[in-house]
């Protein structure tokens, strides 16, 4: 199976499937000399793991980080960071119901018409259980990019969207709510709304926002490897992601040129920010600011109609247990994902041989 590794210079590799020992990864490299705030990184999984509050799925595993190589008395050595989360909390019966058929929406069909044989508890490699060993690298990239912050959070649940802006926003409160929406009224109303759809034994999808800030001016390439194409790339790897938009994005498309051009001021700041702080795939020194659309979790709990491996049409029910709504568990998983890029391109950066 290819495609198991993210990244040109700070580059990591995942392993593992849902129900399996465990899921980790290795990170290569990532400088050497950097002190590691080794609970740090733990925290960043725990805002990620199973039976964290009411409205994700239940399933509990400590998600404990342990690491094998590439940090040597709380510094990076400059080899690859080996990193495993073991599973203690798998339930496999809970998926022989699927064994034969496919759930609709999932990977299921596609695995096995692609690989002929699929792991078929929790989606195997598929499932987003995987995403817990980016968490550890973004983590680790994270503070690597030593003056850089980086905070995503919950802007839209189903119908109900939080209209203001990022900078009208107390980010500090993203982690004051389960939703992780840093506006307790509106929090209060999606964490009421999933739930009422969870009753339901369906699921509700949602839009994550993201704000990186102090970003320097030059990351990114100018052609194939813009650094909002690889944002894009590193948000739809994601699972149940379904749409990725940075700066005006579509709403950009009503405005006319005049209006949406960002004006300069002496020191090459803007005065407005259309561009979502990346211009001709160059990182411009602005706020960096992006939108990811997740669709509704596949797996509802009621009865639907399928096929089996012989194409049969079959009737079963979902079982198991999952998020109702991914999103406030995909807020660590979309900032190490940016977290990756910018470290990835702060790398390349660094080869990059300039004159005054």
């Amino acid at each position: 199976m290819a495609g198991n590794s993210f990244g040109h210079l700070f580059r990591v590799t995942t392993f593992g499937e849902s129900h399996g020992s465990a899921i980790g990864g290795v990170l290569d490299g990532c400088p050497a000399g950097i002190a590691l705030d080794l609970e740090a990184v733990q925290k960043e999984l725990n805002r990620r793991k199973p039976g964290q509050s009411a409205i994700v799925t239940q399933r509990k595993e400590p998600d404990a980080v342990e690491f094998f190589s590439g940090i040597f008395e709380g510094k990076t050595t400059g080899t690859p960071i080996g990193f495993a989360i073991y599973n203690t909390n798998q339930k496999s019966k809970d998926y022989g119901h699927i064994k034969d058929s496919y759930r609709p929406s999932h990977a299921d069909y596609v695995y096995d018409k692609k690989y002929g044989f699929r792991d078929y508890r929790g989606g195997g490699r598929s499932s987003a259980r995987e995403t817990a060993s980016r968490v550890v690298a973004g983590a680790i990239a994270k503070q690597f990019l030593q003056g850089v912050a980086i905070n995503a959070y919950v802007s839209q649940v189903g119908p109900l969207t939080l209209e203001k802006g990022y900078q009208e926003l107390d980010l500090s409160l993203v982690e004051s709510n389960p939703v992780r929406c840093p506006d307790a009224e509106m929090a209060a109303k999606m964490e009421e709304h999933i739930k009422a759809v969870r009753k339901e034994g369906d699921t509700i999808g949602g839009v994550i926002t993201c704000v990186a800030k102090n970003v320097p001016v030059g990351l990114g390439e100018p052609v194939f490897d813009k650094l909002h194409a690889e944002l894009g790339k590193a948000m739809l790897s994601i699972n149940a992601v379904k749409g990725f938009e940075y700066g005006s994005g579509f709403a950009g498309v009503k405005m006319k040129g005049s209006e949406h051009n960002d004006k300069f001021r002496p020191d090459g700041s803007t005065e407005s920010n259309h561009s979502g702080g990346i211009q001709g795939g160059i990182s411009n020194g602005m706020d960096i600011y992006f939108k990811v659309a997740f669709k509704p979790v596949a797996t509802v709990i009621q009865g639907y109609e399928t096929i089996d491996r012989q194409g049969n049409m079959v009737q079963t029910k979902g079982k198991g247990r999952h998020d109702p709504c991914v999103v406030p568990r995909a807020v660590p998983i979309v900032e190490a994902m940016t977290a990756l890029v910018l470290a990835d391109h702060a790398l390349i950066n660094r080869t990059i041989k300039t004159t005054p």
